[in-house]
Order: C-alpha cells, then sequence, then structure tokens
C-alpha cells in the first residue's frame, strides 16, 4: 500500500512497526506528503521507503494536482492507498474507487466535513457537550469524510476532558481499528453495496475466492 500524508507521520510509523511485527498484512510501498516539513517524509526515510513531496500550492488547480498524485502513485503499483492525516483535497480517478481508506477522528456522520479534521474535531465534540467520541475508517470518495463506512470504535467522554486528552485517546483506538481494516482488505473480506460495506466473514470468503477448508 501507499500512505498520504500531511503531518507527523504517527500513523505511518504505527503502520511500519505493525508490518515488521507480522500482524498488518501489507507492507508500505511508497509515501505522499503534501507538505515537504511533514515529519512523516523523515520516517518514511529512516524506514527506507521511497518518499515524495507534491504540494497543492504549486498546481493551479485541484486536478492537476490530483494527476500528479495518481501518476506518483502508480510507480509503486500498490493495491491500497491508506490516507493517514492528508490534509489536500486529492480527487480520486475512477480505477481507484473503493482502494483509498481515510481514517477520521469522530463518529461519521458527526463532526466531519471541509475544515473539520485534528483538535479542530475534538474541540468541536466537547463543545457539543457529547458522551461518546471515537474514529471511523471509511473508504473515500470525492467528498469530505463521506465515503462508506468500513469500521468505527467509540470512546466515553469524560467529564474532566480536554482537547488534548481526548485526541490522545481516539488516536489509541485509531492504531487499532485502522490496522484491522486494512487487513479485511488484504484479505478480500471487503464487500461494498452502495453506501454499505459488508465484512465477509473468513469462511464464506475462502469459499468465493475457491480457496479448500485445508489450503
Amino acid at each position: 500500500m501507499a500512505v498520504l500524508l500531511s503531518g507527523s507521520g504517527r500513523t505511518l510509523q504505527n503502520f511500519i512497526e505493525l508490518s515488521d511485527s507480522g500482524y498488518l498484512k501489507a507492507d508500505v510501498s511508497g509515501v505522499i506528503s503534501s507538505r515537504p516539513d511533514a515529519y512523516g517524509v523523515q520516517r518514511a526515510k529512516q524506514a527506507g521507503i521511497p518518499n515524495c513531496v507534491i504540494s497543492p500550492g504549486k498546481f493551479d488547480d485541484t486536478h492537476s494536482f490530483s494527476q500528479t498524485i495518481t501518476a506518483a502513485l502508480s510507480q509503486w503499483e500498490p493495491e491500497l492507498i491508506a490516507m493517514a492525516g492528508f490534509l489536500s483535497f486529492y480527487k480520486i480517478p475512477p480505477q481507484l474507487t473503493n482502494k483509498v481508506m481515510n481514517i477520521h477522528p469522530a463518529l461519521l456522520p458527526a463532526f466531519g466535513g471541509k475544515g473539520y479534521y485534528g483538535d479542530k474535531v475534538h474541540r468541536a465534540v466537547l463543545e457539543y457537550g457529547c458522551k461518546i467520541s471515537g474514529c471511523t475508517v471509511h473508504f473515500a470518495n470525492n467528498k469530505y469524510d463521506h465515503g462508506p463506512v468500513i469500521l468505527q470504535k467509540a470512546v466515553p467522554v469524560a467529564e474532566t476532558e480536554d482537547t488534548h486528552s481526548l485526541a490522545a485517546k481516539v488516536f489509541e483506538i485509531e492504531c487499532e481499528l485502522y490496522p484491522q481494516a486494512i487487513n479485511l482488505f488484504a484479505e478480500k473480506r471487503l464487500k461494498v453495496s452502495g453506501r454499505r460495506v459488508k465484512i465477509l466473514d473468513k469462511a464464506a470468503n475462502d469459499r468465493i475466492s475457491g480457496k479448500s477448508k485445508d489450503e
């Protein structure tokens, strides 16, 4: 898989470590950052992962920016693209439909859409007075935080919660949920029908793929 990022690369680091341990059923073949100063680029370099910077400010429009990203991705031939704090709008081409994942630090459709990212999401959750928050892994489409939901997980919001503590709590479950979704994709257990993503049980998927019980 390839990873798109704009910041510190903590999610990328989680992928790298889980891939090295054998838990994550994917290798990171390339990284694209929208910012040259993103620490995620340094993490990629330290891990020996091919990487490049494609800054939206150098393009006249979203279309040309997105085309350049797609061309860069093609060199690594990823089966899956994982957005990991990618803050620029990437227009996904038809051939990558249901092959781009994103994780959002709230329970979509609540607190999603343009402008809702990072601490802005957690601040909005606290200001609204929510009793729970969480994260959502979904297939990305060409609307902000709109694609079909794959997995969600909730966390309680304590009375004493602040933005920092809620962000830490949500990021902890992000580190569990995103790899789970990627593994389901790797096992070909995700079936998209409209807005619904059905998770096939392993036995059913083995029958569909033609594998025998003993394989």
